[in-house]
């Protein structure tokens, strides 16, 4: 082989080379670029809701301030006649008033309780419609989940149309303190359970069209598991399902199954997002007609650092 040659085969490997690191570092860009874009959607979808939060919050932040002021208020008040009716003389009388002030004071401890529970969500309105970004706490996860199951639930019955629903409930008690943005992933919960009770809402409205005798019964399923260096969230519903074809959509931005303006689409899209920005994944198994389960996976290892 002459020199020629064995310059060309040279250079042919440094041109091999130079396009393996040129290639990687173009797949480099391309996923950053990717990144990028996933970055700037999320940014878009929280400033759209944003936009529709931050005036409803700014609106009933003051009521609701005024709510909670007047229950400590009141609550002092009914204190004070209790500690004056303890120096006058006992009767029967006086201790049926003695009852009834302590219902009122426990139905006001009740009232400042949720009053507290409403400021704190507008906060967490107010803090995303300004753009700003929680941080990451040491949080009690299944409590999270109880709280604000409950908390979807007891919405879905103050609301239109509400309907009966059993829990089930199976969380890993060795499941303790996971790092979480609370006011992000609380609207994940929320979310999920809507959705499920969505669901089971539409199944027994088409058992009833179709007249069809059925003893079904909706039922949400909680469940909490730590396997290796993952923590499992399941919430399972046996409402009406997802359809095959949309299976593989229903994560997109924007995209909505409900009709009219029940839904914008950006409810699962953003509860994706969440998720990604702890460093989990979201997967979906769905039958439908039978069953819809959301898995929510998070890394035991970021869930504490």
């Amino acid at each position: 082989m002459d020199k020629v040659q064995e310059s060309w085969i040279e250079k042919n490997k440094e041109l091999k080379h130079l396009l393996s690191v040129r290639t990687l570092e173009l797949e480099k860009s391309l996923k950053d670029y990717q990144e990028l874009k996933e970055q700037l959607l999320l940014q878009e979808k929280l400033a759209s809701l944003g936009q529709l939060s931050a005036g409803i919050a700014h609106e009933i932040k003051n009521p609701i301030n005024f709510i909670n002021n007047f229950s400590e208020l009141s609550i002092e008040y009914v204190m004070e006649i209790v500690e004056e009716l303890q120096k006058l003389e006992q009767s029967d009388t006086l201790s049926e008033v003695d009852d009834l002030l302590q219902d009122i004071k426990a139905n006001l401890e009740k009232i400042l309780q949720h009053g507290k529970r409403a400021d704190g969500i507008v906060k967490s309105m107010l803090m995303h419609s300004r753009g700003g970004q929680g941080e990451f706490a040491l949080t009690h996860l299944n409590s999270l989940l109880q709280e604000f199951v409950n908390l979807a639930f007891h919405g879905m019955r103050a609301g239109k149309n509400p309907i009966n629903v059993s829990f089930e409930w199976d969380l890993d008690p060795e499941i303790e303190l996971v790092s979480l943005i609370e006011e992000d992933f609380s609207r994940v919960i929320v979310n999920l359970s809507n959705n499920a009770f969505d669901a089971m809402r539409s199944k027994l409205h088409v058992l009833s069209e179709q007249d069809v005798k059925s003893s079904y019964q909706p039922k949400l399923i909680v469940k909490t598991t730590q396997k290796e260096n993952k923590i499992i969230i399941e919430i399972e519903d046996n409402g009406a399902g997802i359809p095959e074809p949309i299976l593989n959509r229903i994560l997109e931005p924007f995209f909505t199954t409900k009709k009219g303006k029940d839904g914008t689409g950006l409810g699962l899209s953003i509860t994706h997002d969440i998720i990604k920005a702890h460093k989990g994944t979201l997967s979906i198994l769905s039958n439908e007609g039978e069953f819809t389960k959301f898995e929510i996976s998070l890394p035991l290892t970021s869930a504490k650092s």
